[in-house]
């Protein structure tokens, strides 16, 4: 029995990068079309089967203990990152100073896709949502060589709206102006209601 349902929502990608060395800039090179393998996109700085943990998952292990690599892409809304600008008080902020590599329109409340959601495109190819992107202070450089004194609002602003990061689940191709179909788990919303860690039971 499928566990998993498309929807009628697709998001259309308008804008492909890849960042090459995360520890020379954040900011992400663009490009037109990139071939997806399960080890993500060739050259790019969050590509690989594994990856060191970070802080993102340093209450389940100690950091850069070599794990699964869920995050190969950063996806991000189109209009979520005009929500971000406007926060800001700029004109916009483009998917490559946040080190983006996808950038998709049309599919509401993006950020908060339910975790395991897929992303298809017309050949197959399908991205699995991870989860959340949490905001951080990187792109705060990348935009501050842009806009002087505007990227320390970034985290503040992108609260929410960060996007989701993602792994390849099927290979295939992605090109600027194809289509990402929607597929959701199919499963209520889980209703337990455990103390979160560190709260007094």
């Amino acid at each position: 029995m499928p566990a998993l349902m498309p929807t009628d929502f697709s998001g259309k990608i308008t804008w492909l990068g890849r960042v090459a060395n995360r520890a020379v800039t954040l900011e992400a090179e663009p490009l037109q079309e990139v071939t997806v393998g399960f080890a993500g996109v060739m050259g790019e700085e969050h590509g690989g089967l594994t990856r060191p943990s970070c802080s993102r998952v340093l209450l389940q292990h100690p950091r850069d203990t070599v794990v699964r690599n869920v995050r190969q892409f950063s996806i991000v809304s189109t209009e979520e990152l005009a929500l971000i600008a406007a926060s800001m008080g700029l004109e916009r902020i483009e998917p490559a100073w946040v080190g983006a590599s996808i950038a998709v329109e049309g599919l509401p409340d993006f950020t908060h896709l339910p975790p395991s959601s897929r992303l298809q495109g017309a050949d197959g190819v399908t991205l699995v949502v991870d989860m959340e992107n949490r905001p951080c202070q990187l792109p705060a450089k990348v935009i501050d060589g842009v806009h002087p004194g505007f990227g320390k609002a970034f985290k503040s602003a992108a609260k929410g709206r960060r996007g989701v990061t993602a792994w390849v689940e099927r290979e295939g191709r992605l090109v600027v102006g194809d289509r990402l179909r929607l597929h959701i788990p199919d499963q209520r919303a889980w209703q337990g209601a455990l103390p979160l860690f560190g709260e007094a039971g």
